[in-house]
């Protein structure tokens, strides 16, 4: 503001009024200096005149802006009547010891104690409280020790809002080094709610940051991916990401533990410092249960913290027997050493119809004699009791209209995964070019009837295939590569034609010098998946290799359990978290469907709950009201350890019954969150002093803190005219600009 009572569009008039003027008297100046003897340039030049006019304006400005007699206004806090809430981070990671020897505690105490707490004292009425899980008051700074399991930042700023919502807080001050894990491990960020709860008491909150952002030496596990549910024996296929500090093109080993017993393990390079980075890890699921695996980098030579290196993940699996049904359109080789391959795993069960003549059906593996009696199922209820489809050489024609709709919803609605085989009556050759289910394939078929050739080709990997589960018949990629290329070749292939955008080539094959082509194609479609193996002579692996050789059977036991591992059954159950850390909640949310796979609306839905020391509880759900058939329910784990929970639901039709059920685990883990990201993290702490009105703190300058806390609308405040006029730089200037003007002159030798 302007103390003056003049009027303050006259300041800039005359501002530029004075300049025109200064220019109009230099321009006129100019004009009748003559330049120097010999033809030398006048010693002021134009340019060295405008430099005269610019300083002789500031100059003008300056003066006329003193007249106006500038101030501001600024609200301060009364001394003796606020509080300043001063907050000390008392969890594990500040007792690392990266701060010239001292503990991050220890730094942030010396702090204080080094004519902060005593400044804010002189000035203010003072507040203790120490920051983990919660806010707590203390008497003293000797009731701060860093042994706490988990920070919430934003849980404890936002209690301490609320607590003191009729005290007079004029500020807070926070020491800490930015951990925060109210988001789980790795959390990043103050929730909405805890900064809405600043704004609105308008509490600045003063930031010091303690710590290293990047330890010198460490590895320090990110994230593990694996799916929860998983068929029993089947080849599982997890990713652990982490960064590193330090080990640049280092060496270490990611593995996998059942308890004691070692799932899997490999050597990795580690990469850039600071760069994520992602390993697979392929290993067999084992016997059905609940389980809780293990995955962590090995620890490294010189490692600052080796317990951020693992993480636990539960994994559920399950025995339930996958059925799936194999239609075959001739009696051949392949129908039968794809049944032999299935009959040494417990959960898979292949129902066939084999047509062995144009009106005539041979059936295996049915539940009784009323299924499959009247051939491939008409109605939906009869085909989605299935989790997977094999297609031999079929033709297109064979199916109905009705059945060809059936078969699209399957995949599309149910979730469910088709597999094509080769053969002188599938794909081109069936006359599935032209069919309505051309757009399950994962190719453009070729033109023409021709594409089934009675002769050898051999097989190789490609790059995704030597990265799938489905082609893994050894652990070591490389060694798997080689195997492959050796295996027996096939006896017939069938060129499937071009892959389709998004579909992905795990192997591909050749006869004859002829161009490659692909072997193994898969694709997601709709809510399921479909592949294609371009060959019926794959039985050849069998009958040519060495006895006892399992490459044929793992092949087809991995391929079909993919086939049908993610297919949903009636319910499908899941929980917004798998893995809980240092906190409790979660949703337990069910898709739940009825016999034909619709939505369904009105079941009775509950969810028994059971967990470690006793832990018992049955969930009714809710309907959604957005989404039909989904039903979800709020729960809260209290004890740390792992949870099983049966999903059930039951038609309210009596003559229905029970929907389906299915089962899902969740653990809860509780005083390791401190272990992960203990570097420092100072860009939350700027973001939060930022959004707050605050101010981000260097240990170097806390000594201005307690001067400096005190422009704040927060607490008792009080509004003062700060007069900017007679500032000190402002007599500075009005020196320095003439004696500028007088030196430039002197420097061109017309002074």
């Amino acid at each position: 503001m302007f103390l003056s009572r003049w009027p303050a569009w006259l300041l800039p008039a005359l501002v530029v009024i004075a300049s025109a003027g200064l220019a109009v008297l230099i321009q006129y100046r100019l004009r009748q200096i003559k330049p120097g003897l010999r033809g030398e340039p006048a010693a002021l030049s134009p340019r060295r005149a405008w430099g005269v006019w610019a300083v002789q304006s500031a100059l003008v400005a300056l003066l006329l802006l003193l007249l106006w007699q500038p101030a501001m206004i600024v609200a301060e806090l009364s001394s003796k009547q606020n509080i300043i809430a001063v907050v000390v981070d008392d969890s594990k990671s500040m007792a690392t010891r990266d701060v010239g020897g001292k503990s991050r505690e220890e730094a942030a105490l010396t702090a204080l104690q080094s004519g902060v707490l005593d400044g804010l004292n002189q000035r203010f009425r003072t507040r203790l409280y120490r920051i983990d899980r919660s806010l707590t008051k203390v008497d003293a700074l000797n009731g701060v020790t860093p042994a706490a399991a988990a920070t919430h930042l934003g849980d404890g700023l936002q209690q301490l809002a609320t607590e003191t919502s009729d005290l007079p807080v004029g500020a807070v001050v926070l020491l800490t080094d930015g951990g925060e894990n109210a988001a789980g491990m790795g959390g990043s960020g103050i929730g909405l709610e805890a900064m809405q709860a600043l704004r609105n008491r308008r509490l600045p909150v003063h930031t010091v940051a303690f710590g290293s952002a990047e330890l010198k030496h460490d590895v320090d596990v990110e994230d593990v991916s694996v799916s929860p549910t998983v068929v029993a024996n089947a080849r599982i296929a997890a990713t652990i990401t982490f960064t590193q500090h330090g080990y640049l093109n280092g060496h270490a080993t990611v593995t996998v533990r059942d308890g004691d017993k070692t799932l899997a393990a490999h050597e990795v390079t580690l990469g850039a410092n600071g760069a994520i980075q992602s390993e697979p890890l392929y290993f067999y699921a084992g016997a059905a249960g609940a389980k809780t695996l293990r995955f962590s980098v090995e620890p490294v030579a010189g490692e600052e913290n080796t317990r951020n290196n693992a993480l636990t993940r539960p994994v559920l699996v399950s025995a339930a027997k996958r059925r799936i049904l194999y239609i075959e359109g001739e009696p051949r080789w392949q129908f039968r050493f794809l049944r032999r391959a299935e009959e040494d795993d417990p959960t898979v069960q292949i129902v066939s119809m084999l047509r062995t003549s144009e009106n005539k059906i041979y059936r295996q593996g049915i539940s009784g004699p009323e299924e499959l009696a009247d051939g491939f199922p008409s109605k939906a209820e009869e085909l989605f009791q299935y989790s997977g489809i094999i297609i031999g050489s079929v033709d297109a024609d064979y199916f109905t209209p009705t059945q060809q709709q059936l078969i699209r919803e399957y995949v599309d609605r149910r979730g469910g995964g088709v597999l094509f085989l080769g053969g002188r009556s599938s794909l081109s050759d069936g006359g599935w070019t032209a069919s309505s289910l051309n757009d399950l394939l994962p190719t453009f078929l070729p033109g023409g009837r021709n594409n089934f050739h009675r002769n050898a080709a051999l097989v190789n990997l490609t790059e995704a295939g030597v990265q799938s589960p489905i082609t893994r018949l050894l652990e070591d990629p490389l060694k798997n590569e080689a195997r492959w290329r050796k295996l027996t070749y096939l006896a017939d292939y069938e060129d499937p034609g071009t892959p389709k955008p998004g579909a992905t080539v795990l192997a591909e094959m050749s006869s004859g010098g002829r161009r490659k082509m692909p072997m193994l194609i898969t694709q997601s479609y709709g809510n399921g998946r479909t592949a294609i193996v371009a060959t019926g002579g794959t039985w050849r692996w069998q009958m040519s290799e060495a006895l006892g050789d399992p490459s044929h059977n793992l092949f087809w036991q991995q391929l079909l359990r993919w086939l049908v591992a993610d297919t949903p059954g009636a319910v499908s159950a899941s929980s917004s978290a798998h893995t809980l850390s240092d906190q409790g909640h979660l949703q337990i949310t069910a898709q739940v469907r009825s016999k034909d796979f619709q939505p369904a609306r009105n079941a009775h839905v509950s969810a028994h709950v059971s967990g470690p020391e006793g832990a018992n509880a049955v969930l009714d759900m809710t309907p959604s009201q957005d989404t039909p058939g989904l039903y979800t329910a709020d729960y809260t784990a209290e004890k740390a350890g792992p949870y099983l929970t049966e999903v059930t639901a039951d038609s309210t039709d009596a003559k229905v019954g029970e929907l389906g059920r299915e089962v899902l685990t969740f653990q809860r883990e509780d005083g390791i969150a401190e272990n992960f990201h203990t570097a420092a993290n100072p860009k939350l702490l700027e973001q939060l002093a930022k959004e707050t009105g605050g101010r981000a703190w260097s240990s170097n300058d806390l000594k201005d803190l307690p001067r400096d806390i005190s422009y704040s609308e927060a607490g008792i405040s009080v509004r003062s005219t700060k007069e900017l006029w007679n500032m000190p730089i402002v007599f500075f200037l009005l020196l320095g600009l003439p004696v500028a003007e007088w030196l430039l002159r002197r420097k061109w030798g017309v002074v």
